[in-house]
């Protein structure tokens, strides 16, 4: 594996017909990610597969802002989120019962896979919602593509402790010279295992998946985790409390501390902090008189 392909990510298409595709490898991203929470197994399997997913679609979307990828039900793994911007800063989420079984995760019965893109206007914001289908992430995903976007895509997504890699390829709308390329692309996909996607750099997995095509690989760009949480976040979601309640948490734990979901950073208030925070919700007086 060539080490300059860790966090990075790929764009490719290919010059005969209108199928795009992204790889992306993460490694030092997928290990800091790993390192700021203690996930079971198979949530952390989850996690990695859900940011290389978050940094694919992101990547195949022309706008400033944040993918939302989020998966939810009401089994075991209620919560799965990940979130991309559009300089690929990624982090990622998961709520879930203590109770987890070993190995396959259950979302219930009534899961649902949503989509959302948040712009950096206010009120800029698409979201699409589908019924979870598929017999993973990369299969929910992909039915995502076929009841939303109408357009068909390929999702392959493999990792371990070290390193996680996703693969997507994308049939693009137009008519195409060679009626058959979908189907013999996606045959082509079939022969590829989990471990040569894992351990394979992008040249090697193209130029050996797709040998008789003409593939135009384009200048990689770099991919990282960045929790965008700070104490100043934190204050304000506090105020949103009322004075009451966050009254009843100092009497109860004699401060207030708020851990953040996605990096496990913690924010302590203490009763100081706490009253400085309500001085500061409160609106300044017009000085008049009644």
């Amino acid at each position: 594996m060539n080490s300059s392909d860790g966090d990075r990510l790929y764009r490719f298409l290919f010059e005969d017909f209108p199928i795009r595709g992204q790889w992306v490898r993460l490694e030092a991203t997928w290990e800091e990610a790993q390192s700021r929470r203690t996930d079971p197994a198979p949530v952390r399997r989850l996690l990695g597969e859900s940011m290389a997913a978050a940094a694919l679609l992101t990547a195949g979307i022309k706008f400033e802002g944040r993918l939302n990828l989020q998966v939810e039900g009401d089994g075991p793994l209620r919560l799965l989120l990940a979130q991309c911007d559009h300089h690929l800063h990624l982090r990622a989420t998961a709520r879930y019962d203590q109770d987890l079984p070993a190995e396959q995760l259950d979302f219930g019965d009534n899961g649902r896979l949503l989509l959302a893109l948040e712009g950096q206007k206010p009120g800029e914001r698409y979201q699409g919602v589908v019924p979870l289908a598929g017999d993973d992430l990369a299969g929910a995903i992909e039915h995502y593509f076929t009841q939303s976007e109408q357009l068909p895509a390929r999702l392959l997504l493999a990792g371990d402790a070290h390193a996680v890699v996703g693969l997507l390829l994308q049939r693009m709308p137009g008519d195409s010279p060679d009626e058959d390329a979908w189907n013999r692309c996606n045959h082509l996909l079939d022969t590829l295992s989990s471990a040569e996607l894992l351990q394979w750099p992008v040249e090697t997995l193209l130029r050996r998946v797709f040998a008789e095509e003409t593939i135009r690989l384009f200048d990689p760009t770099p991919v990282s985790f960045r929790c965008r949480c700070s104490r100043e976040g934190v204050a304000t979601m506090l105020r949103q409390l009322g004075e009451a309640e966050l009254q009843d948490i100092l009497r109860e734990q004699g401060g207030v501390t708020v851990t953040c979901e996605f990096c496990g950073r913690d924010y302590g208030f203490d009763a100081v902090d706490v009253g400085q925070l309500l001085v500061d919700a409160t609106p300044p007086s017009s000085g008049l008189t009644h």
